[in-house]
């Protein structure tokens, strides 16, 4: 592949070859090999992205769309979002951290009830086993930095029914808004919003646990304040997700500062405000809107935001 691109850009491979060639070179080299397009709504460098040229799977991978069987959803979008489009109903909906930010590692992943093999989580995601394949870990898609449609240079940020209004066109100067990651989805779903198939992956949106006690000490995250209380609390309750996901709200109580648990508790049920990324703007997330009694927290979520309740 060297020849054909730069493999060591940034971390990415940036290949001059289209994807059904690049198709066919991965699946002449093994049966066992996989491709899985990743951050599939993002609008530049993705499968379904506005600026990508694709609407379906066979457009992108021509006579080699029967071996794509699964997608990454990326930060912009969750599998909610995806099960409006009929599709992708036979398509599995995974979700993957960027290998090249450490820190972020674990912020999406697939949870599998497998062995510890490649052959065994890339049959549960194929074939879509629901006992196999548990869940994902997921972003809350607001706050990924393409959901929205937007002109960051001008800070505009539109739904995509503003947009629509708007012509695409900037209200500022006039030049294309990017369009984002849920105004795609709309123009390519053939089901409203809220739709469920009856083969679909469950889902549990969550936000790291050092981000829910920084905003709840009200410092930032590279704090020694947040860092001492979040290795505090994963060597008191082991893990990171053994803390967001299954201990109880009692558990956390008794373990834990109350401002932190109750920003758990809060985040699980879905209780956070956010101000929705776009063109390239990362959405912002508020746990609390006003200062937890028992912090320094700053309050205030401004008129920009709003709030969104999510079942887990």
């Amino acid at each position: 592949l060297n020849k054909i691109g730069n493999l060591t850009a940034d971390g990415r491979p940036i290949l001059g070859l289209d994807a059904e060639k690049l198709a066919e070179i991965v699946f002449n080299i093994s049966k066992y090999c996989v491709i899985v397009p990743a951050h599939a709504w993002t609008p530049w460098f993705s499968i379904f992205g506005s600026k990508s040229g694709f609407d379906t799977i066979e457009e992108c991978f021509g006579k080699y769309s029967k071996y794509i069987f699964a997608i990454e959803t990326g930060l912009s979008s969750d599998p909610a979002m995806n099960w409006r489009l009929s599709m992708l109903d036979n398509i599995s909906l995974i979700s993957c951290s960027d290998a090249h930010s450490p820190s972020k590692l674990g912020r999406e992943v697939c949870v599998f009830e497998t062995e510890l093999s490649y052959n065994a989580m890339f049959s549960a995601i194929r074939h879509k086993n629901p006992s196999k394949f548990l869940f994902t870990v997921e972003f809350f898609p607001e706050e990924g930095k393409y959901h929205y449609d937007g002109h960051r240079d001008c800070q505009i940020r539109w739904t995509p029914k503003e947009t629509k209004a708007h012509n695409k066109l900037c209200s500022v100067c006039g030049r294309p808004v990017t369009v984002g990651v849920m105004h795609r989805v709309d123009d390519l779903a053939d089901r409203s919003d809220g739709f469920r198939p009856a083969t679909a992956i469950p889902f549990k949106s969550m936000i790291p646990l050092q981000e829910i006690i920084a905003e709840s000490k009200g410092r930032g995250v590279g704090t020694k304040a947040v860092q001492e209380a979040y290795h505090s609390a994963v060597q008191k309750l082991r893990t990171e997700f053994k803390i967001l996901l299954e201990t109880s709200a009692d558990e956390l109580r008794a373990a834990l500062l109350p401002e932190i648990a109750d920003g758990i508790i809060k985040v699980r049920e879905g209780k956070v405000s956010i101000a929705p990324g776009y063109d390239g703007e990362f959405g912002k997330i508020k746990i609390f809107s006003e200062p937890h009694p028992a912090s320094s927290a700053s309050g205030g979520l401004g008129t920009s935001l709003h709030f969104m309740e999510r079942g887990i």
